[in-house]
């Protein structure tokens, strides 16, 4: 494929992971951007937003690399985006347009195999242990699909082949645009050590953060904690990093996954005390759960709240809106209001969470869609 990015196989040593099977993740490059520069040629070569206007209060659904270049980000509100780039072309999501072409991305999958999970419109996990061509490399696979979505819809994917869904996720971003990184067995355990701790995939900014407090700063330092250790400082979430610092997870392929709540929360190593110190936390989380909200093209409709006192014991609380929602100060002002009839304020916090469910995602409602990208 024209500009192709040359096939990277990390050539570590290593302790092998047991593992024969052969997944692959496949994800777009800059999927709505990259579509509308195909549709609309003289937008090649310029920073375009697909989102919200910078006059409103939209959000940046996507940038194509010109644009992220100046440091613009999905998720990102587009008044901070034209700051950014002042020079950032606009444009108003197709969504129509975006489906129809992953329709014909998902066509292709099943080309290959019919153990495939989307996670979004853009982006699709594949298990081709077995796979429809008989071929016998899963590299081998991974280029013949980024070669026929290419013919199919003159778009670039990039890849990821690995024994498992994490180390495919990572290794997918690793040459992109346009490439393929492949991970085997015997070379995981050595890709993971040196992974930074920020590149983790289900490791966000604040758990990154508090890692980056601990000294745990890449892999191999994760994979020195024992696993009591990490859920005793993480949660239950404390088994899955023990299992990835050892570049193992054993998660299937779902055909039938479907995400029902995004989530964020914390357990704090000293106690939070007093509503300014724990509304500053809750509008945290729920800054986080927006811009997950926002990943995964989803509104939710039902806000959760999670309180874990001091003593250990916890009380929960949920409410629902008349309608979906994605934004950050909505989730707070829920998230808050519903604390105060707890006592928070008076007893300190050991943990804080802030959820919601209810989702309605991309496509699905043109309703859901005005909400995430307001046009003003």
């Amino acid at each position: 494929m024209p500009g192709e990015t040359p096939i990277t196989s990390l050539k570590t040593t290593g302790i092998a992971v047991t593992n024969d099977r052969k997944i692959i993740h496949i994800d777009m490059d800059a999927f709505y951007a990259s579509v509308e520069q195909r549709d609309q040629p003289h937008l090649k070569g310029k920073p375009v937003v697909v989102g919200g206007s910078p006059q409103g209060r939209g959000v940046v659904a996507a940038a194509s690399y010109e644009a992220r270049a100046f440091g613009i980000r999905s998720a990102m509100s587009a008044f901070q985006a034209v700051r950014l780039c002042p020079q950032a072309v606009f444009i108003r999501p197709r969504f129509q347009a975006y489906k129809e072409v992953s329709q014909q991305i998902r066509a292709i999958f099943l080309n290959y195999t019919d153990l495939m999970e989307p996670l979004s419109l853009d982006e699709a996990y594949l298990d081709v242990t077995q796979n429809k061509a008989n071929i016998p490399s899963a590299t081998w696979v991974a280029e013949a699909i980024r070669r026929d979505i290419f013919q199919a819809t003159r778009l670039t994917a990039s890849a990821g082949v690995a024994p498992n869904k994490f180390l495919a996720k990572v290794a997918s971003d690793v040459n992109k645009p346009n490439g393929i990184c492949v991970i085997r067995p015997e070379e995981a355990v050595s890709f993971v050590a040196s992974l930074p701790i920020g590149r983790f995939h289900g490791i966000g900014k604040a758990t990154e953060a508090r890692m980056l407090g601990l000294g745990i700063e890449h892999g191999a330092h994760l994979r020195e904690r024992s696993q009591t250790e990490l859920i005793q400082l993480f949660g239950k979430i404390g088994s899955f990093y023990y299992q990835i610092a050892r570049g193992e997870d054993p998660r299937p392929v779902r055909t039938d996954y479907i995400r029902k709540s995004v989530s964020s929360e914390e357990t704090y190593q000293r106690d939070l005390y007093g509503q300014i110190a724990i509304d500053k936390e809750l509008l945290r989380l729920s800054e986080e759960v927006s811009r997950r909200l926002a990943r995964a093209k989803a509104w939710g409709k039902t806000v959760h709240i999670k309180v874990r006192f001091p003593d250990f014991t916890s009380v929960t609380r949920s409410a629902s809106a008349s309608d979906h929602h994605q934004e950050a100060h909505w989730l707070a002002e829920h998230a808050i209001d519903m604390v105060r009839g707890t006592p928070a304020y008076q007893r300190g916090v050991r943990l804080l969470g802030v959820g919601v469910s209810n989702l309605l995602f991309e496509g699905e409602s043109d309703h859901g869609i005005q909400l995430w990208l307001p046009f003003q």
